[in-house]
């Protein structure tokens, strides 16, 4: 069955020096014959809104894919209007029902949707989010500060609040989808598909970065297993927890998932790899199946 979706990311994949999963993402959206993106909506956090746009926009060209439609997000936590906002707004209202919204980047787009209408969420079919920690995320003895949803907690909470079907992807349930360097390049630069070499020439530089921040030889694909709940959830094991929603845990990023009847927030899903070794193959495989043009 085919799944509409609109992609709401923070894609600077190319970018020296900047995250690679949100592009990484699309391309595995891309290859998926059962996705069917209708729109891609940018908002900050890897980088500011208009470096993401024109990101975006440079890539969807490149590969060929041009013609799906690209509106800028707002502009930041204070600024509510935007074309994306209109577009979210036109296209749900449109196709009430039948839109899953994955969400990789700030939620600011998603809250000025709803602040505009109400109904917004009810009229969505489910919303996967990336973002939020449940406990410390500590990589080779560094903390690794959650992205996401501290950019705008104020927006976080009124999608967990309101939102419907929701699934949150949090960073520490993606700590299986560790891609290792070697095995990286040795998969793409081992096959004939111009997509392979495109995505191996694109990342190469988020190698090196991880290594000197982290001393890690790979990278922890974050954004693209939120994309294969999205598509492939058999390869993931559902979760319905509370959440104790306090906006200062919020700010920083944390989900306190709590067992106390009194939890204001019931019903979360928090998703969690079940085959790790499934996954990373689906996801190579997907990328491979991308038709560049």
């Amino acid at each position: 069955m085919t799944e509409n979706i609109i992609f709401d990311c923070d894609n600077t994949m190319g970018i020296n020096g900047c995250d690679v999963d949100d592009g990484l993402a699309l391309l595995y959206l891309l290859g998926k014959e059962h996705i069917d993106i209708w729109g891609i909506t940018t908002t900050y956090g890897n980088g500011d809104v208009d470096t993401v746009f024109h990101n975006t926009s440079r890539m969807l060209n490149e590969i060929g894919k041009s013609q799906i439609p690209l509106l800028k997000g707002c502009q930041d936590k204070d600024h509510l209007k935007s074309a994306a906002t209109d577009f979210l707004l036109e296209t749900v209202n449109s196709n009430q029902g039948d839109i899953s919204i994955l969400a990789t980047g700030s939620l600011t787009n998603l809250y000025a949707a709803y602040r505009e209408d109400n109904y917004f969420f009810k009229k969505v079919k489910r919303i996967i989010l990336m973002g939020g920690v449940t406990q410390p995320l500590i990589i080779n003895g560094r903390n690794l500060d959650e992205l996401n949803f501290s950019c705008d907690p104020t927006a976080a909470e009124n999608i967990l609040r309101y939102g419907k079907n929701v699934s949150i992807i949090t960073g520490n349930n993606c700590l299986d989808a560790f891609f290792l360097k070697n095995d990286f390049f040795s998969r793409l630069l081992s096959r004939k598909e111009p997509i392979a070499r495109y995505i191996a020439e694109e990342s190469s530089y988020w190698f090196n970065h991880m290594m000197s921040f982290f001393e890690m030889d790979g990278f922890y694909n974050w954004d693209v297993v939120a994309a294969a709940y999205l598509a492939n959830p058999l390869l993931f094991q559902d979760n319905l927890y509370s959440i104790d929603l306090r906006p200062e845990d919020l700010r920083h990023g944390r989900l306190a998932v709590t067992d106390s009847p009194a939890a204001n927030i019931k019903g979360i899903n928090l998703p969690k790899i079940k085959y790790p070794r499934e996954l990373i193959n689906d996801i190579y495989n997907t990328w491979l199946s991308v038709k560049f043009i």
